[in-house]
């Protein structure tokens, strides 16, 4: 990752927060029902480059489809800064939600589309 850089991040209420280290030239913009709703960008990363710091306790999990991507969001705010789930190869990976990191520049982002409705 060679624009890589380490941020800070978590839900609303502040309960759950993450450390992840990402390259944000990369953001996907995905389509699918859930991410439509949530306005979600995501960053993946391998679970590696992740750490929860805290609010274990206080996540939720929701499946949909083909219960592949554990759609985790704070049971207190409601707020899904992040998933989990594998990629095509079977490694384990982090889908950050771009708009839940601490500092982000979200107007210099350009996302790339995925058609994740027509999955």
């Amino acid at each position: 990752m060679s624009g890589a850089k380490t941020y800070t991040g978590g839900c609303h209420c502040g309960e759950v927060r993450f450390e992840v280290t990402t390259d944000l030239v990369n953001v996907v913009a995905c389509n699918c029902s859930i991410c439509q709703k949530r306005g979600a960008l995501w960053s993946f990363v391998p679970s590696a480059n992740f750490a929860l710091r805290a609010g274990a306790d206080s996540l939720k999990d929701y499946q949909f489809g083909k219960k592949s991507i554990h759609h985790l969001f704070c049971a207190h705010c409601g707020v899904g800064a992040f998933s989990r789930g594998t990629n095509p190869k079977g490694d384990e990976m982090v889908a950050v939600n771009v708009r839940c990191l601490d500092e982000a520049d979200l107007g210099a982002l350009q996302p790339t589309p995925f058609d994740g409705r027509s999955l």
